[in-house]
């Protein structure tokens, strides 16, 4: 396979909250919106962290599905991300080994600047146009 880069895969408008959404309107976001994942911001824009439907199975659980409880909660904050001139490669080689489905994509002057998902990666593979994959 030809190295590609990221830029070329990624979703560009990943959908993000802040650490003070609570969670049953994120989970509501995730489902209107056909997703497996939120990226959380500060009021800056900057990434945070990174919820899933995994950390959703986690909130149910473990029984504390209040609609006051914060995604902060429950977002990963140790988020691996990556670059928009990394190679497709690079970046599927890291999901696989940490079992990862989805990779913040961000540059050091903008921040966070999209999302590349195992849909993204298989939709290229495929031949598919990348831009058209829906964001899981």
């Amino acid at each position: 396979m030809q190295d590609v880069l990221v830029a070329r895969v990624m979703s560009t408008d990943p959908v993000t909250v802040t650490p003070d959404t609570f969670v049953e309107p994120a989970a509501e976001l995730m489902l209107d919106q056909g997703i497996g994942s939120l990226l959380v911001v500060d009021e800056d824009g900057a990434l945070r962290g990174i919820l899933t439907t995994t950390d959703f199975v986690a909130i149910v659980a473990a029984s504390k599905p209040k609609a006051e409880t914060t995604v902060e909660r429950y977002m990963s904050t140790d988020v691996v991300t990556a670059g928009a001139q990394d190679s497709v490669q690079e970046v599927a080689n890291l999901m696989t080994e940490h079992g990862f489905h989805h990779v913040p994509v961000v540059d050091e002057e903008e921040g966070l600047i999209g999302m590349v998902s195992t849909t993204d990666i298989a939709k290229y593979v495929a031949g598919l146009d990348p831009a058209a994959a829906d964001v899981v």
